[in-house]
């Protein structure tokens, strides 16, 4: 087969030229006296022509042919397709392959449920708009090794079989034959064995890693995803952000011609909470939360008695269409945050209205209407909670579904900043003086609230930073503990007694022993920064072969059984439940 041209690539200055091309027959029709078919490959459609059909042989959807002709000018231009201002005159056409009828449209728009899809995905991978979601996946990928060979990074294999550690998931357990009883643990990130080749004196690492997390799924999260992962010695935490800043401006611009204003923005932790509501804000829009605390605390209203945290938001222009029925439902998202409950306001011809009205005097309801700076039409939005996390992550969500259904957010936009002081840890719910680590156990307090990890844990702040892309974390990363006698600490006040940090850990905490550098690194979610700059919201779109929403393949059946003699070789029994 001797293929002159891409389908896709053909322009009015091939007019004239004699090609032979490859495809899949994406669309045929006979008119009796003019043949037209529409051949696709991997770089998109040309239209084929004959005035002689009688003079090839028949094709049919998806039959895979070679098709030898000359270009030439349309009479009528296609403005909707790249090849739309030629044809290629047919002379000669080759049957490749046959192909059954397929069992969903194999185009853009397609009415196949996903499940479908994904059971046939090597035929859903022949969509144009899937197959250009993995071209701007493989793009971004192209720009990380280009930048970072260019800044004298190594790139460096870490291990799959590892051992098992906490970092905020499950692990998927892998047993050993040889060693009957024991399991490896494939890694939910390379995160140990990046800083020991800290300490190994390699200096700048990177790596396109395979990871893996035995969690729940939803439509940005899949069991198995890449990270573009990166790690650097001697480097202070605005070095290190100065660093990926230009990371992402080159992927932007290489990969969708967009430019991104450097430096980013920098938003603290509590700034963001506090005022939308997630530590990954979407600020392409307002709907900003506000402390209501100072007006409603003198209210009579039972609810607010205890409450540390009285907060709200105000929705604009939906007030008069909003009924009891959709009140209630926000009650139901609102549990879901383990809030009691939302309570409303209306402002309707230049007062407020609603059953809360009567907990509020005068004096209130114009501190109320002065404060949020009310208009007709406004939707008062408000809580009361003793925590500060779940009434700030409860109006945050309602904040997003308000945005979603006003079509506050301009498409085709891009929403960059980084997200910085971290809580060092997290209180674990219902468990007094006890600690979750809210990045992992390696972060790095920040040196000027050492003195608190003895005194007040939850007032610890640490060197983490997350990049926060249109509303999602894109990647994440931490200044890191290079200390022995600090990394040890840190595993104490996260309930690991000293006998389960030198069995889990001594191994990799020994190494702080014989001079470690500062370091630090991040690590950048590539489905996801796909996704996003794709114009996606469905993490399954940028990876070839996705699991679904229970993690499993529709198409290849995994996970499966597997024989007894594989069970056996590992010493395990499956028991019914």
């Amino acid at each position: 087969m001797k293929r002159t041209n891409w389908n896709g690539t053909l322009r009015l200055s091939d007019v004239g030229k004699e090609v032979t091309l490859c495809g899949w027959v994406g669309t045929r029709r006979n008119l009796g006296s003019l043949l037209f078919i529409d051949l696709r490959d991997s770089t998109g459609y040309v239209q084929l022509v004959s005035d002689h059909p009688e003079d090839f042989p028949d094709v049919r959807n998806e039959y895979v042919i070679q098709a030898e002709g000359v270009v030439r000018k349309k009479d009528v231009p296609n403005p909707n397709l790249p090849t739309g201002e030629i044809e290629v005159y047919l002379h000669k056409i080759t049957v490749l392959n046959k192909a059954v009828n397929p069992p969903f449209i194999i185009a853009d728009k397609t009415d196949a449920l996903e499940d479908t899809r994904l059971q046939y995905r090597y035929l859903d991978l022949r969509r144009p708009c899937l197959l250009n979601k993995l071209k701007i996946r493989a793009a971004i990928v192209k720009a990380w090794h280009e930048y970072f060979d260019g800044q004298g990074f190594l790139e460096v294999e870490t291990p799959i079989l590892n051992l098992s550690s906490p970092e905020g998931a499950r692990d998927y357990l892998v047993p050993s034959r040889v060693h009957h009883g024991a399991f490896y643990a494939l890694p939910q990130s390379p995160q140990l064995w990046k800083q020991l080749l800290m300490v190994g004196g390699v200096e700048r690492y990177y790596q396109v890693a395979k990871c893996f997390r035995d969690e729940d799924l939803r439509a940005d999260r899949q069991p198995e995803f890449t990270q573009l992962d990166e790690e650097v010695s001697f480097m202070d935490q605005d070095q290190i952000l100065a660093l990926n800043e230009g990371f992402l401006a080159k992927a932007f611009k290489d990969v969708l011609g967009v430019e991104i204003q450097l430096p980013l923005r920098r938003m603290k932790y509590w700034d963001a909470m506090d005022n939308y509501g997630s530590d990954k804000p979407d600020t392409r829009y307002g709907l900003l939360l506000h402390d209501l605390k100072p007006i409603l605390a003198r209210s009579p209203f039972q609810g607010f008695e205890g409450a540390e945290y009285i907060k709200g938001i105000v929705v604009p222009g939906v007030a008069k269409e909003t009924s009891r029925k959709v009140l209630d439902a926000l009650q139901i998202e609102a549990r879901k945050f383990r809030l009691k409950g939302i309570l409303s306001l209306k402002m309707e011809g230049g007062a407020l209205s609603g059953s809360f009205l009567k907990f509020l005097d005068e004096a209130q309801q114009k501190e109320l209407i002065e404060a949020l700076e009310l208009k007709d039409d406004d939707l008062i939005l408000f809580a009361s909670s003793s925590s500060r996390r779940d009434i700030d992550f409860g109006l945050g969500a309602l904040r997003t579904l308000y945005a979603k259904q006003l079509g506050l957010i301009k498409p085709n936009t891009y929403d960059l900043l980084w997200v910085v002081d971290f809580p060092m840890f997290e209180p674990i719910e219902g468990e007094e003086g006890r600690y979750a680590a809210e990045h992992h156990p390696f972060t790095r307090p920040r040196d000027e609230d050492l003195p608190l990890l003895d005194t007040k844990p939850e007032e610890v702040l640490a060197y983490a930073y997350d990049i926060i892309i249109n509303g999602y974390e894109a990647g994440g990363g931490t200044l890191r503990i290079y200390d022995h006698d600090i990394q040890w600490k840190i595993f104490n006040l996260l309930g690991l007694s000293d006998e389960e940090v030198a069995r889990r850990f001594g191994w990799f905490i020994d190494a702080f022993q014989y001079g470690a550098p500062p370091h630090g690194g991040i690590a950048f979610g590539l489905d996801r920064l796909a996704m996003i700059m794709s114009g996606t919201d469905n993490i399954r779109d940028v990876e070839a072969f996705p699991k679904n929403l229970q993690a499993a393949d529709p198409m290849s059946h995994a996970p499966s059984e597997v024989s007894e003699d594989q069970l056996e070789a590992v010493a395990i029994k499956v028991v019914e439940e």
